[in-house]
Formats: C-alpha cells, structure tokens, sequence
C-alpha cells in the first residue's frame, strides 16, 4: 500500500511538472497579428505578462520615441510605447488555455479582458473581449524567429 501511495504521488508530480511545461511554451518573442510589433511573454510568479519590445515605428513623425497618446488616463499619454506591458495576469487553466487577463490596446487606448490559446508551438489566438468572451474580437499572433 505505501509503495502505491509514492508511485501515485509521483505520477500526480510528473503530470503537473507536464502542465506546467506546457504552460511555459507561451513565453518568448511574438509578432502582433499586423506584425507591425513584437511582444515579449514573461511570467511573473503563476501569471503572464506581455510587453512591447519592438515597434516598426518606434518614432513619431518630429523623431522622438512614440508614446500612449490615446490612453483615457491624460497621466499616463507621455509614457512610451516600447517597454509598455499590454497583456496583464493571464492564468494557465487545467484545459490547456489562458485565462482571466487583460490586454492593453494602444491604438485605442482602451483595455479588455483577455483569453489566450496556444495553436501549436508558433501561434497564440487571443481574444480580447468587454464582458463575456463571445462578445469579442480574436488575435492571432505569430511566434517571432
């Protein structure tokens, strides 16, 4: 009986590391669906995070760095666009998907709740959504090489 008690144990340990590697195939480097940016996937603690590392445009038109204009909150227009973090706290559920974020559009400057969903190793859909998720647009977003 003590020997099923490791062995059932041990499997339980080896089937969470699994989810959690799965998990973690979210991290790295992704083109937007208009690859006119990438986005970086970090985790902090159980959670990730996404922030921009590189704009096609970096500048605005006088040369200088461009910044979130469009943001509701006038305290925040001047901060810069790149290093901005645009998806916030997206959770790893046991069905294989990401859940219970946000995601920061700075064209619009308006925020949604988040979804995510891995499709293979090379593409992320995201759902941005107000509300319930049907009531949403989907984003696919392309892992960057």
């Amino acid at each position: 009986m003590k020997t099923l008690a490791v062995v059932a144990v041990m499997l339980l340990a080896g089937l969470t590391a699994q989810a959690q590697n799965r998990a973690d195939d979210i991290l790295g480097t992704w083109w937007n669906a208009e690859k006119t940016s990438k986005i970086e996937v970090y985790k902090n603690g159980n959670k990730y995070f996404g922030k921009i590392i590189h704009l096609e445009t970096p500048n605005d038109d006088q040369g200088k760095p461009r910044v979130d204009k469009d943001n509701p909150d006038a305290k925040l227009r001047n901060r810069p666009l790149m290093g901005l973090v645009i998806l916030k706290g997206l959770e790893y559920d046991e069905d294989g998907e990401f859940e219970d974020g946000e995601i920061y559009d700075p064209k619009s400057g308006k925020t949604y709740s988040a979804n995510a969903k891995l499709v293979g190793k090379d593409k992320l859909d995201l759902r941005g959504y107000v509300g319930i998720s049907l009531i949403g647009r989907t984003s696919t977003w392309t892992r960057a090489k």
